[in-house]
């Protein structure tokens, strides 16, 4: 069954102009951030920008609490309730305040249990009041709702402008790095306050949004298991950054992760084509499951043969890549990029397993993928860390990716097929690299 582009319903097209805006957005958001990094880890010093990153990680683990799975569910029911949007934008809201709260207190709880350096202490507790900002972020996933990511689009690339240029000019001037810790937090009251503003002026004041604690509590059991899932995905991804800070120093920190900033580039490709394809695909399993089976090995074949050849590229170019743009004193990173770079190749099979997963309705098994992924990151670090350094870390990074992502399908039933398709693409997928049109047919 042929499926032309010219036979896209007006709604498939609004997708389609969504997700271009989110792409644009994304790409220019990366491409920022390796530029802020660049310039920032050159002034800063690894030790510095070690403990630069030391932060960010950490917040992060804990912004998952905060978060409490409930963006995705507001999306789901405001797609589906459009017209109780002030009620759940408001229950949504309420929640992830009160959780904010909770998490702002957990962080100082354990910040002085665990974290002995005063100074790194104090840089955790500032950029910890980001969490309370990003309670906006309902009015972005309300635009997310109704397919109209332009503004969000807009306000995320005002955001890193403005941001790119406080971070330049605290170099100019000689700041200390307390005040880059303060450019963080700033960000994302950028980030709240453009949000607000285009949800104002283009949807309604915020002032009607309205609590409900029925829709409360349905909206917290749904949101739980995304709330697990989540919190395992954001371990794995982030906590061997606070064990290579605890365990070893923050100097190998800052070259560990001038590396994950180009291997952050790298798995964005995936991403993309998954973001292009998935709309195609969903329409195709709904009309004719043969040529979706067709389709979707294609899908996998071509994703991971193109992220096979981005990896080897980028792992053949590691050092000049990490001295033409970090410099000298981070040419440590680049024979971990060299490794990292294979991790492009691990998330383009997580990642179209996982848009096959959502688009054949089998999700409900998708957390046992991301709590193994957790165990293998944290039980192997323990032991790469000690023996092997930062190196070994980035050798746990590609082994979790590929349980998590690839061999899990395997001990999952339902997923034992997609596990199937995964193999042959790493060996055979390079033969339908040719056959891109076959995703228009």
């Amino acid at each position: 069954m042929a499926i032309h582009f010219n036979e896209i319903s007006a709604k498939k097209k609004k997708a389609f102009h969504n997700i271009a805006w989110a792409l644009c957005g994304k790409i220019f958001s990366l491409m920022s951030v390796l530029v802020v990094g660049i310039i920032v880890a050159r002034y800063l010093g690894k030790e510095q920008y070690g403990i630069m990153n030391y932060v960010i990680s950490y917040i992060a683990i804990f912004q998952v609490f905060a978060d409490f799975g409930l963006d995705l569910i507001q999306i789901r029911e405001e797609s589906k309730n459009p017209d109780a949007r002030d009620k759940i934008i408001g229950t949504v809201w309420g929640l992830r305040i009160f959780f904010a709260i909770c998490t702002l207190i957990v962080i100082a709880f354990t910040t002085f249990l665990f974290v002995e350096d005063r100074d790194i202490r104090t840089y955790i507790m500032i950029y910890a009041f980001s969490i309370i900002l990003n309670t906006s972020w309902v009015s972005r996933n309300h635009f997310t709702s109704i397919v109209w990511n332009e503004y969000v689009v807009k306000t995320e690339i005002s955001r890193s402008i403005i941001g790119i240029l406080i971070k330049v000019l605290l170099v100019i001037f000689h700041f200390p790095l307390v005040w880059f810790i303060y450019s963080l937090l700033i960000d994302s009251l950028l980030l709240a306050t453009g949000y607000t503003i285009s949800y104002t002026k283009k949807i309604d004041s915020i002032r009607k949004w309205r609590f409900d604690k029925h829709l409360a509590y349905y909206m917290l059991q749904q949101s739980f298991p995304l709330l697990l899932s989540g919190t395992a995905i954001i371990i794995y991804n982030r906590i061997d950054q606070i064990m290579i800070g605890n365990m070893i120093d923050q100097s190998n920190l800052g070259i560990y992760s001038v590396a994950v900033r180009f291997v952050e580039l790298l798995v964005f490709v995936p991403t993309i084509i998954s973001q292009t394809i998935s709309p195609m695909l969903v329409e195709i399993h709904t009309k004719d499951i043969n040529q979706y089976e067709k389709v979707s090995r294609t899908f996998i074949n071509i994703s991971v043969t193109i992220c096979i050849i981005l990896a080897i590229i980028t792992c053949l170019l590691s050092y000049p890549l990490v001295y033409f743009t970090f410099g000298k004193v981070y040419i440590g990173a680049a024979p971990i990029l060299a490794i990292l770079s294979f991790k492009v190749v691990g998330d383009a099979l997580s990642q179209t397993s996982g848009q096959l997963i959502i688009i054949e309705g089998v999700q409900k098994y998708a957390p046992i993928r991301n709590i193994l992924g957790c165990i293998t990151c944290v039980t192997l670090n323990l032991f790469f860390i000690t023996n092997y350094g930062i190196h070994g870390v980035a050798i746990v990074a590609i082994i979790t990716i590929f349980i998590s992502g690839t061999f899990a399908n395997l001990i999952i039933p339902s997923y034992r097929h997609i596990f199937i398709k995964q193999i042959l693409a790493i060996f055979l997928g390079w033969k339908d690299v040719v056959h891109i049109k076959t995703f228009l047919k």
